[in-house]
């Protein structure tokens, strides 16, 4: 009988996913009225609701531990203050960037329970800390206009503190990422990349031809990516080139830059292949994994093994295997979700990603001060590229680099990170607003 329901979620969680994801592509619609619009925020929610229902229950099925209910319990408190925090204390808050922000949570409380417990609480903890944090964030970039002025303060804090993690820092995989401070692991670099957003825009934004401050933001966006490369944390040094070049693309208007640095960052690729023994592995693992299945691409191999296995629908909920793939709640968590919920709620996960930085790129597009208009493009960038690394990783589209897929995979500083950037853009949403009433009403 729990073989049959298990089964039958299978498609229900789908279909749910699937109108969830529908639901979000409407939303982005302009003219649509405020009737047409609650009605679709609401339908958001209630499949968020229904998969957070449906899946839990079949995990206690599974395991019929009534742990599973205790978390079901604290999820529920969690979602219950967003709702309150985003859409009745900021009531000019974006519903549609809040509903996709505890979709993306929702899908990684019920992933990692089903995975490992402890981490599953443990990232609930950390994600309700993270809520407490971030939630006067909107009201301070609301309020502190001189944020575009602490420039040099924004280039030494994340120097120093990319610099501390090159020395100090333990290493991971490879690669020098995490300080361990009172017992706890801390990754920097997830906090440095939105202060580096908000020292490129500070720089940038009314730079226009003048070299000599185009120059000066280069050198300083160099040296943090060169710092990265001396961690071994190519990924990272990745989100932040390609972050800087956009953004320094959409302050200038040159081509030749975004050329440049572009060629600059494929040399830097070339020489890391040569210089570090860990990224030559990756690059075999990624040519040919089966070739060293038993070695480099064990990991590969079992997460195409993990997403060709799932199918369309998913095998259910304890009924794959993705606890083969090493490290599958951090880097290849979307293994996981292919193979027990299936191609299709992965698809669509793909989708939410996506349509999160579509209203990202909107934000930017119709907020008028070049700064924030710098920020959230910026911020969107950070977003769109770490998800790309992630899921090209995944499916070995690219080789692997390390980086968490945002909200979705277990890790602290990653979802703390990925959270106060969804504040940062519900504050700029905000401010978008408020100019629009205010062009209005002059």
């Amino acid at each position: 009988m729990i073989h049959y329901t298990i089964s039958l979620s299978r498609f229900a969680l789908v279909i749910l996913m699937a109108f969830y994801t529908y639901l979000c592509f409407r939303a982005l619609r302009s003219g649509i009225d405020e009737e047409e619009q609650d009605s679709l925020y609401f339908g958001q929610s209630a499949c968020m609701y229904l998969i957070l229902f449906i899946a839990n229950g079949i995990l206690f099925l599974s395991q019929f531990s009534f742990s599973i209910i205790v978390m079901l319990v604290m999820e529920l408190v969690f979602f219950i203050a967003v709702d309150l925090i985003y859409k009745h204390i900021y009531t000019g808050a974006s519903v549609s960037v809040t509903n996709n922000m505890c979709m993306l949570l929702c899908v990684s409380f019920i992933i990692l329970t089903r995975l490992n417990y402890s981490k599953a609480y443990k990232q609930l903890i950390i994600a309700a800390f993270g809520l407490v944090l971030t939630c006067l964030v909107p009201f301070l970039i609301k309020k502190l206009s001189f944020l575009d002025r602490l420039t040099w303060l924004y280039a030494a804090v994340g120097l120093i503190g990319l610099a501390i993690v090159a020395v100090a820092g333990s290493t991971s995989y490879g690669a020098k990422l995490s300080l361990s401070i009172g017992g706890m692991s801390i990754q920097p670099s997830e906090f440095v990349k939105i202060i580096f957003v908000f020292f490129a825009a500070s720089m940038l934004y009314d730079a226009g031809s003048d070299m000599k401050k185009i120059k000066t933001a280069s050198i300083v966006a160099g040296a943090h990516v060169l710092i990265l490369i001396a961690s071994r944390d190519l990924g990272g040094a990745g989100i932040f080139l390609v972050t800087y070049l956009v953004m320094l693309y959409t302050a200038t208007k040159r081509p030749i830059l975004l050329v440049g640095g572009f060629a600059a960052g494929a040399l830097g690729m070339v020489a890391a292949y040569y210089l570090f023994s860990h990224v030559r592995n990756r690059v075999v693992a990624w040519l040919d994994p089966l070739s060293v299945v038993d070695g480099a691409g064990y990991q590969v191999s079992h997460s195409l093994f993990a997403i060709g296995t799932g199918g369309w629908f998913g095998s259910g909920l304890y009924q794959g295997m993705p606890n083969k793939i090493p490290v599958v709640e951090k880097d290849f968590i979307f293994s996981a979700i292919s193979e027990e919920l299936g191609g299709i709620f992965a698809l669509c996960l793909i989708f939410i990603c996506i349509s999160c930085f579509l209203m990202f790129f909107n934000i930017a597009l119709k907020i008028k001060e070049p700064f924030y208009k710098l920020i959230a493009l910026g911020l969107g960038t950070v977003y769109t590229t770490q998800t790309f690394l992630t899921l090209g990783g995944v499916i070995k589209f690219i080789p692997s680099t390390g980086v968490t897929l945002p909200l979705v995979s277990y890790g602290g500083s990653s979802c703390v990170s990925t959270m106060i950037i969804f504040a940062i853009i519900q504050g700029l949403y905000i401010l978008k607003d408020e100019e629009y009433t205010k062009d209005y009403e002059e």
